[in-house]
């Protein structure tokens, strides 16, 4: 199996990082939506992640990844520029459809903002007005927001403290969006399954098209496995090959926030045995990520993080 090699990382904050890796291949076939599978080592699990940026010119692609389990975590402690990644296979899913809506709301919340950016930019090249609306915890974690700005025509910022942009969740920067637009014709939303459901709650009404892209608990990335099913509507969907964008207005939500917790458990064990038998690989106290949540757990609540990207 190939390697392939990291040639720039960027941390944004104590758990979110940002790899490019050397895939000329991959980088020429890339389009926004799609995905790639990861192995970081030969005895490593397959993570999938979602493709934030490709570039066709120096043919690399770009991960944002967020460090809530095991082999994310080691990843952030050993993926450094000119170490190499054991095996990456993609681009996998559907494109994201760039439709010639005239203009189109990009929603991305928390690592969300990462692989909505894509389509903006799909979207702004397509000749569409594009509002984006960016919801991030503090002004800590903000970033890509110059890129935003020369992709977008308006940009909405909300943080949950008001340390940058407006105060809220981002269903303020989308309720600000629609109270000044009456004329959207296409909403793009990423990020928390609790995020997506509530963005397609507040475009319900207004029957606006609302796509989401959901990222499920998901094996092999070829449909054989059966992990990533979604529901949509009276169907069910495999999301690594029917998606990962679907109708938001018809996907079950409840369904998938329940789906992503059923491993919890098993991803905190996994991370103990870690933690416990590979001590020369661990990070030191002040480089290790903050522990999150009330119960005890070092994972975040999978429904409401975007997990791995």
């Amino acid at each position: 199996m190939s390697e392939f090699e990291i040639v720039a990382r960027e941390d944004f904050s104590d758990v979110t990082y940002l790899l490019e890796v050397r895939h000329p291949q991959m980088a020429k076939a890339a389009k926004p939506g799609q995905f790639v599978i990861v192995m970081l080592n030969p005895h490593g699990e397959r993570i999938p992640l979602t493709i934030a940026d490709y570039n066709r010119e120096r043919g690399t692609i770009t991960l944002v990844i967020q460090a809530v389990g095991k082999t994310t975590q080691q990843m952030r402690q050993e993926c450094r520029v000119g170490t190499k990644l054991f095996g990456m296979v993609g681009p996998m899913g559907i494109p994201s459809p760039i439709s010639h809506a005239k203009k189109v709301m990009c929603v991305g919340g928390g690592l969300g903002v990462a692989p909505v950016f894509p389509q903006a930019r799909g979207f702004k090249e397509a000749g569409a007005y594009v509002i984006g609306v960016l919801g991030f915890r503090n002004k800590d974690l903000v970033f890509w927001d110059e890129k935003f700005r020369e992709a977008c025509d308006e940009l909405i910022i909300c943080t949950n403290d008001g340390s940058v942009g407006i105060k809220g969740l981002i269903t303020d920067g989308i309720a600000q969006a629609l109270a000044k637009h009456d004329d959207i014709d296409e909403v793009v939303a990423i990020g928390p399954p609790v995020m997506m459901k509530a963005c397609a709650d507040a475009t319900r009404a207004r029957k606006i098209k609302t796509m989401v892209s959901v990222n499920p608990i998901m094996v092999d990335g070829t449909g054989m496995c059966g992990g990533c099913r979604v529901k949509v509507g009276d169907t069910v969907k495999f999301a690594c090959v029917d998606g990962p964008d679907f109708d938001g207005h018809l996907v079950d939500f409840d369904d998938l926030m329940s789906r992503l917790r059923r491993y919890t458990p098993d991803e905190k064990k996994a991370h103990e045995r870690w933690s416990e038998h590979c001590r020369m690989t661990q990070p030191s106290a002040t480089d290790a990520p903050k522990p999150r949540g009330d119960d005890g757990l070092d994972l975040p609540d999978p429904a409401e993080e975007v997990l791995g990207g």
